[in-house]
């Protein structure tokens, strides 16, 4: 059965970006290969992708000025996803050479089905904007947060998960500098 995470990095007081969409407090931490929450044997269990169109101009951005790294494995440059990626947006925005990117809007619901069907036996991940990450959970369809805490505070910025949810810690382990923390999604708060 597809499930769906929302993996990602924050910051203490729950931050995924600052107020510019910089990601300069994440990228300042010191990082080692494997562990908790490893990126190479979490995208290995990824069939399909959601990102809005910050998140995906933000990669396209750093892809052209060579800031992106290859999570992948693949060029400098490249898309650095092998999985077909679903774009939340609603202007029109360039597309990647390369790149399986497909621009939708609206209702989560139906786009989520074709998500799931192209994840075939693997996962969907939401990548970044934890707007749309509440937006699947809203609709149902957000099963785990698998979060990377940063021991560092902005005060201001782009919001982990921006609605009231309630959660259930499943896992948490340290991983150099960052307590790792897998929670479900039980549901909205309150309801």
């Amino acid at each position: 059965m597809t499930r769906t995470h929302f993996y990602t990095a924050t910051t203490l007081d729950g931050y995924i970006a600052d107020e510019h969409d910089s990601l300069e407090w994440l990228m300042s931490q010191e990082h080692e290969e494997g562990g908790p929450l490893d990126y190479a044997t979490f995208i290995a269990g990824i069939g399909a992708l959601a990102m809005g169109a910050t998140t995906y101009e933000w990669v396209r951005a750093h892809l052209e000025s060579g800031g992106a790294g290859e999570p992948d494995g693949g060029e400098p440059g490249a898309w650095p996803y092998a999985q077909p990626t679903w774009v939340f947006t609603h202007r029109d925005l360039p597309v990647i050479e390369g790149a399986d990117v497909r621009f939708v809007q609206g209702d989560v619901e139906p786009v989520w089905q074709e998500m799931a069907a192209a994840a075939g036996d693997k996962d969907v991940w939401i990548v970044g904007g934890g707007g749309l990450a509440a937006d699947f959970a809203e609709a149902g369809h957000l099963d785990r947060l698998l979060l990377s805490i940063a021991p560092v505070t902005l005060g201001a910025g782009r919001p982990l998960f921006p609605r009231p949810f309630d959660l259930r810690l499943v896992e948490l382990a340290q991983h150099g500098a960052f307590a790792c923390a897998i929670y479900d999604v039980v549901g909205p708060r309150g309801a």
